[in-house]
């Protein structure tokens, strides 16, 4: 950062001030107030960004981290005023033991201070060819629920590994842990984010990859190529919530070819709802059209039926404004699932009520019927678990069908999915819905609007390499 002059200096501590109390009177969490510190002051660092948001001198962090020391048993660091201001505007950074400290005393994770360690070691490249980054603490916001451990993905991949080192070409042991990889991605889906998803499905895929070329027999080769049609179809429906959807487009062609090559009919049929979701996510509805409706055709169960029919068809027809269709394919889905004894199926792969009450209300959303939407909204978010992918989505849609009636309350629905959604696990969906909600209410003066607008403005984009840049 470039040297700041004493008078912008001045500056930045006055507007930080006013930007503390408003959000202290106001009730914002610590990190709404550091989001708006550094949007407003974009010379702010992190670390000092929290420290002003707090309404803290550098004499006062000292002091609270010595009290730290001192509550642990241990004498106090020789941490100083001069030592803080080089750790806030470099080149200097804390250790480890500071920066755990700092974070403490600010009620902080050190990579919301931006003190994440350095690693030295070597990297190995995964997915999007990001380095894979060392294991870490999930960053959680207030009243986030921690749905899974880091540790569950890894140990999949590695006991497949290990059944292919063991049978290089394959066999009944490698297919069955194949299948049981592929039934635990499915199964924990919305758990993970995106991304780190994205790494694991990845390397699970590439381990068959000799096994494939080279199958034991021909009986095996046949499992192997469908359990890796299944990882390409979760890669291809995690690219596009990565906001990749020309690598979403490769993956799902590849899912459709493996699919039809070992008859597997309901993969196929999965594969051509995702690529008529992302048809209509490119604005081609006449192709998401085609896509749903063979999808539809080669649907092999009830269920699967219904889950074209609400995912693909449904929304393809309302979009295009045609009502009396898309009302009967909405009709026959909710018959379906009504008769279906289990009443729906889970994972990605799987379809339930509050799923086609989302697409329901997605539906009358764009054909301009409010209410409706509204209702069905509210129902699909009630039968979610909180706070994951699924309520994140039905709110954010209960808050595009209030936005022009009851612009506060959309308004308030859309910022507690900010704050309840890291932004790391908010979905490239989810990210467009909060982005229409916000040009819906457009340019009212209501607090919780004008806090929106920013809360979206500043939102940490998904990078090249498919990550949250938070």
């Amino acid at each position: 950062m470039g040297q700041i002059t004493r008078s912008r200096r001045a500056q930045i501590q006055r507007e930080a001030a006013t930007i503390r109390i408003r959000g202290q009177r106001e009730g914002f969490p610590q990190e709404r107030i550091v989001t708006a510190l550094r949007s407003t002051c974009p010379e702010l660092t992190a670390l000092e960004a929290w420290r002003l948001a707090l309404g803290w001198s550098r004499t006062q962090v000292v002091a609270q981290v010595a009290a730290l020391y001192l509550a642990d048993g241990l004498r106090p660091p020789a941490l100083s005023e001069a030592m803080l201001c080089r750790f806030e505007h470099g080149p200097d950074r804390p250790g480890p033991e500071y920066a755990s400290m700092l974070a403490r005393a600010y009620g902080a994770h050190p990579d919301q201070l931006g003190l994440r360690p350095r690693c030295v070691c070597g990297h190995r490249d995964l997915g999007y060819g990001q380095p894979e980054a060392p294991a870490r603490a999930p960053v959680l916001l207030p009243g986030v629920e921690l749905m899974s451990t880091a540790s569950g993905l890894p140990a999949v991949r590695e006991s497949l590994r290990l059944a292919l080192l063991d049978a290089p070409h394959g066999n009944p042991t490698v297919v069955e842990l194949a299948e049981a990889a592929v039934e635990h991605y499915a199964l924990t889906y919305s758990r993970h984010a995106p991304a780190v998803l994205f790494d694991e499905v990845h390397a699970a895929r590439i381990l068959l990859g000799d096994a494939l070329a080279t199958p034991a027999d021909a009986a095996t080769g046949t499992e192997l190529r469908r359990a890796a049609g299944w990882l390409s179809a979760l890669l291809g429906n995690l690219a596009f919530h990565l906001a990749d959807h020309t690598g979403a487009r490769a993956h799902l062609a590849v899912a459709a070819s493996l699919g039809a090559h070992t008859g597997d009919a309901r993969l196929v049929a999965w594969t051509l709802g995702a690529q008529s979701m992302l048809a209509r996510a490119r604005h081609d509805l006449p192709a998401a059209l085609t896509y749903a409706q063979a999808g539809l055709e080669r649907a092999p169960s009830p269920l699967v039926r219904a889950q074209l029919l609400g995912w693909a068809v449904l929304p393809s027809l309302a979009q295009l404004g045609q009502m009396g269709d898309a009302e009967q394919a909405l009709s026959e889905a909710t018959r379906i699932l009504a008769a279906d004894p289990e009443g729906g199926a889970p994972g990605r792969f799987g379809f339930d009520a509050p799923e086609l009450d989302l697409h329901e209300a997605e539906a009358w959303l764009a054909l301009g019927r409010t209410d409706r939407a509204a209702g069905r909204a509210e129902a699909s978010a009630t039968g979610c678990v909180p706070h994951t992918p699924g309520w994140a989505a039905a709110t954010l849609v209960l808050a595009q069908a209030e936005a022009l009636g009851q612009p506060g309350d959309a308004a308030a629905r859309a910022l507690d999915v900010l704050e309840r959604v890291p932004a790391d696990r908010l979905r490239s969906t989810s990210r467009e819905r909060l982005r229409q909600v916000a040009a819906t209410l457009g340019d009212v003066d209501v607090a919780a609007v004008r806090d929106l607008r920013e809360r979206v403005r500043v939102l940490p984009p998904i990078d090249v390499q498919g990550r949250s840049t938070a």
